[in-house]
């Protein structure tokens, strides 16, 4: 029966990718292979008999992963990026955090479009998403890719330089975003944000510097 519901759920993804978010004829193969890849996740890693993980650790994971879809969402904008119907279709996967099949999805985006930074930033997020935060060579592809389809594009950089500083990088993680305001404009919406950010990361690197000891 659980496999029955989980062919039947994949189905209905498709159906409502097609039909609701009129994803391109073109991507319909992009679409099955990521949904069969999610399915093929589910056949290696479930554990049916087990208890199911708790709601409020779901709902903290889908509420980060909003956060990263909108601020990404927001960078793009800024730097006058238009959302196309591929990324329309990854970031409600994103959103949820089936970064796996958001990743599999935008890749019809940059497939398209390969100067696209913003779908090669999406790429590059859900990949790390996927890999629990993990900056694979990949994902580094992507961000790099992201800032040579678009240097003055914020979001590669920001993003970049998180992720650094998620693995424990934080030297190299500041000099990402170090470098970012240096270069921002002075009426960028998004300035603000980065100086507290920075603030806080300078703050955290003191910290360590005066505790070494203490745990990463």
């Amino acid at each position: 029966m659980g496999w029955v519901m989980v062919f039947g759920l994949a189905l209905a993804a498709f159906a409502a990718l097609v039909l609701v978010f009129k994803a391109p004829r073109k991507g319909w193969e992009a679409i099955g292979a990521a949904l069969l890849l999610g399915i093929a996740g589910f056949a290696w890693q479930a554990r049916p008999a087990q208890p199911g993980a708790p709601k409020q650790a779901v709902e903290v994971e889908r509420k980060d992963a909003k956060a990263l879809v909108a601020a990404r969402q927001e960078l793009a904008k800024a730097s006058g990026q238009a959302p196309n119907s591929w990324m329309v279709i990854a970031d409600a996967l994103a959103r949820n955090g089936d970064f796996g099949d958001a990743a599999g999805v935008v890749l019809g985006a940059v497939e398209k479009n390969p100067d696209n930074a913003d779908a090669w930033l999406s790429l590059a997020n859900n990949l790390v998403g996927h890999a629990d935060g993990v900056l694979t060579p990949a994902s580094r592809f992507a961000y790099d890719r992201a800032i040579q389809a678009d240097p003055q594009h914020p979001g590669p950089a920001f993003f970049l330089g998180l992720a650094l500083a998620g693995e424990g990088k934080l030297d190299e993680g500041r000099a990402m975003w170090a470098d970012l305001l240096a270069r921002a404009p002075k009426d960028a919406s998004w300035r603000a944000d980065l100086t507290e950010r920075l603030a806080r990361l300078d703050a955290f690197i003191a910290a360590q510097s005066a505790n070494p000891a203490s745990p990463q």
